[in-house]
C-alpha cells in the first residue's frame, strides 16, 4: 500500500470529533474533487510503498485507542482489509474514511462514507478526461447501501451551495427507500465546503438553520479551526 503520511492528532469531524486519534493516509483516489484538501493523494499522488503489518505497527507506536484510516481512497487499496484486522485485533478502534465508490470486504467500527455530489467534479477541460472519469464514478449506491450495512456508518456530505443541499436531500431520499429501517437521520452531517475558517463561516452561517430543520448534524471541520489548513493535522 502507498502511504502517503501517518501521524497523531485529534479528529476533526464526524461522530468522534475531538477524539485523540491515529491517522494513515493512503495514497490514490478514483476520483478528482476540485476542492481536494489532499491532493497529494489524488491529483499528484506521493507516498512510500509499505506493507500492512509495518503500517500498523507504526499506528500502533502511535499509542492512540481509535485509529482513522483515511485517503485518497483507502478501499482501493488491495491489503487494506490486512491492515484493519492488524489494528482491530489489537484492540483499536477503526474508523474507514470513503467517498463510498469501490466495494470492499475490509471490516470497520465505524464507516466514515463521504458521497461527492456533482458540483465536486474538476472542470471540463481538466486533462486526462477526468470531468466524465469523475461524474461517471462519483455515486454508487450500492457500494454506499452496503457499506451502511457492514458497520456503524456516518454520512458526510459536503455542502457549498443551496443547490448542493437539494441534491443532498435527493440522495438521502434514495437512501432512505432502499435500506431496510431507513436512514438514521443522527448520522448524517452536512458539512461547508472550504480550507479556511473564513470560508466555512460563511456557508455556516445559512447551513446551520437548514441542519436544524432536517433533524441532522451541522458538520464542523474542527481540524481547520484547530490547526489551519497544513498537513499531519
Amino acid at each position: 500500500m502507498r502511504i502517503a503520511e501517518i501521524y497523531a492528532s485529534l479528529q476533526g469531524e464526524g461522530l468522534l470529533a475531538g477524539t485523540a486519534s491515529s491517522f494513515v493516509r493512503t495514497s490514490g483516489c478514483n476520483l478528482r474533487c476540485h476542492w481536494c484538501d489532499t491532493p497529494f493523494t489524488s491529483w499528484e499522488p506521493t507516498g512510500e510503498w509499505r506493507a500492512a503489518a509495518d503500517v500498523a505497527a507504526d499506528a500502533l507506536a502511535l499509542g492512540r485507542r481509535h485509529v482513522v484510516i483515511t485517503g485518497g481512497e483507502p478501499l482501493l487499496v488491495a491489503d487494506l482489509p490486512d491492515l484493519c484486522r492488524l489494528l482491530r485485533d489489537s484492540g483499536l478502534h477503526v474508523t474507514l474514511e470513503t467517498a463510498g465508490t469501490v466495494p470492499s470486504p475490509a471490516a470497520a467500527d465505524l464507516m466514515s462514507i463521504s458521497p461527492k455530489l456533482a458540483s465536486s467534479g474538476p472542470p471540463a477541460a481538466t486533462p486526462g478526461g477526468w470531468a466524465a472519469r469523475h461524474a461517471a464514478a462519483r455515486r454508487r449506491d450500492d457500494v454506499v447501501l452496503a457499506l451502511m450495512q457492514a458497520a456503524a456508518y456516518q454520512l458526510k456530505f459536503v455542502v457549498d451551495t443551496r443547490a448542493d443541499l437539494a441534491e443532498a436531500d435527493a440522495w438521502i431520499a434514495d437512501l432512505a427507500a432502499a435500506l431496510p429501517g431507513g436512514v438514521d437521520r443522527s448520522r448524517i452531517f452536512l458539512m461547508p465546503q472550504g480550507r479556511s475558517p473564513e470560508q466555512l463561516a460563511t456557508t455556516m452561517r445559512w447551513l446551520a438553520a437548514e441542519c436544524r430543520s432536517r433533524g441532522v448534524h451541522l458538520g464542523h471541520r474542527h481540524h481547520i479551526e484547530w490547526f489551519g489548513h497544513t498537513r499531519g493535522t
